[in-house]
């Protein structure tokens, strides 16, 4: 995949492409960042790319011709063109993995008070991270590009990416490693029963749990099965279910090795 970013500041994504994941993935040559620094397709003498709003108001607008021509500069066969806007639709993980799948992906980084209208005439699609104002968008795109570019194959494990948060529509499950007991707080023992199926059946349920307390919104449209059904009857009470009993039964022997590393 090829992402081209155009931006007035490029320096912002020094650490950003040189850092973990996405430093990896661009020298496995997984993913080709280019980043183009608007500011040198101005045709203004005293180097400006922005003006004041015609019409009058606050602050200073980004002018459309060193946008536009930043942008014709750039190989766009098969590529789309984004720009991080209020006007989009909010950023989701199915977004990510939707983008994930493009040739070459465009952004442009607005920044002061706004943009010139004319430059959404050479977009495809505008995109928002939420409800908030921000300085510009530098930090949107590097939210989007790293959402996008860990989706990438052979970035990270696939593994990884199975079961995270959002990927089935819900809350990831907790997440422990050792030690086992860190003042008092301890690691569940059923991921050390070694019995797969009831630590899954106990992951789901936990993630249910979750997203019911922290995403109701996510909950209340979430496609139930039967045994969803019936996990969401056992958090109503804080007994131990028996299918756990007997995972944690048979278990011991593992429990108290790994409890002991």
């Amino acid at each position: 995949m090829k992402i081209t970013i155009l931006t007035l500041f490029p320096e912002m994504f020094d650490s950003y492409l040189n850092t973990s994941i996405i430093k990896r993935a661009i020298a496995k040559g997984l993913v080709d960042y280019q980043i183009i620094n608007i500011r040198d397709y101005t045709k203004n003498k005293y180097n400006r790319v922005d003006d004041y709003p015609t019409g009058g108001g606050a602050g200073l607008i980004m002018q459309c011709q060193p946008v536009i021509d930043a942008l014709k500069s750039v190989d766009r066969e098969n590529a789309k063109v984004m720009l991080t806007s209020p006007r989009g639709k909010t950023f989701t993980q199915e977004k990510a993995v939707e983008l994930s799948k493009e040739e070459h992906l465009i952004f442009i980084c607005g920044h002061y008070e706004g943009i010139d209208e004319r430059v959404n005439k050479y977009v495809d699609e505008l995109v928002s991270i939420g409800d908030f104002i921000l300085t510009g968008g530098e930090i949107p795109v590097m939210a989007i590009c790293d959402a996008v570019t860990r989706l990438i194959k052979g970035v990270i494990a696939e593994e990884s990416i199975i079961d995270e948060s959002f990927s089935y529509g819900l809350l990831e499950y907790p997440q422990y490693t050792f030690p086992y007991d860190y003042e008092g707080d301890k690691i569940p023992d059923i991921l050390f029963s070694g019995n797969h199926e009831a630590i899954n059946k106990w992951r789901k349920k936990k993630s249910l749990e979750l997203t019911k307390i922290h995403r109701p919104d996510l909950f209340e449209k979430y496609p139930f099965s039967k045994q969803d059904l019936k996990l969401l009857e056992e958090l109503k009470t804080n007994e131990t279910p028996k299918w756990e009993k007997e995972a944690l039964k048979k278990g011991q022997k593992f429990i108290k090795n790994k409890k002991e590393k």
